[in-house]
């Protein structure tokens, strides 16, 4: 049977990334180091609506997607991030990637939902760059 881990992920960023080429490049380089083979994507686009305003993208993966927006009008900004594979990846690489964007804070939990939802506790991140 296949995995089927959903990593959800909440971090406050000093640095959010603003562009949609750059937002497809992150996604890219992000699909490589968790080891998954893109099937369509990345798609990126910024959104303009009130309350709302930020960039998503999405890649579409051989095991699932990733997902992201990114809220830049808030100081820090704030990224809602999703990893959904069946296939296994590296909790950590994710983290680590989120580094370009200078985050203060990093949560994340993981799901497994394989045969039932189970839930680990959120793991929380602080860093100190300024």
């Amino acid at each position: 049977m296949p995995e089927h881990k959903h990593m959800i992920i909440r971090a406050e960023v000093l640095e959010p990334i603003t562009s949609e080429k750059v937002l497809k490049k992150w996604l890219r380089d992000l699909t490589k180091v968790i080891k998954m083979k893109i099937i369509k994507g990345p798609y990126a686009a910024y959104v303009t609506k009130e309350g709302n305003r930020g960039l998503t993208g999405a890649v579409m993966i051989e095991t699932s997607h990733i997902s992201i927006h990114i809220w830049d009008e808030a100081n820090p900004a704030l990224v809602q991030c999703d990893v959904y594979s069946c296939a296994e990846f590296q909790r950590g690489e994710v983290v680590m990637h989120l580094g370009s964007m200078k985050p203060k804070m990093i949560e994340y939990m993981m799901m497994d939902r394989s045969e039932s939802i189970s839930c680990e506790p959120v793991q929380t991140h602080f860093h100190t760059q300024q």
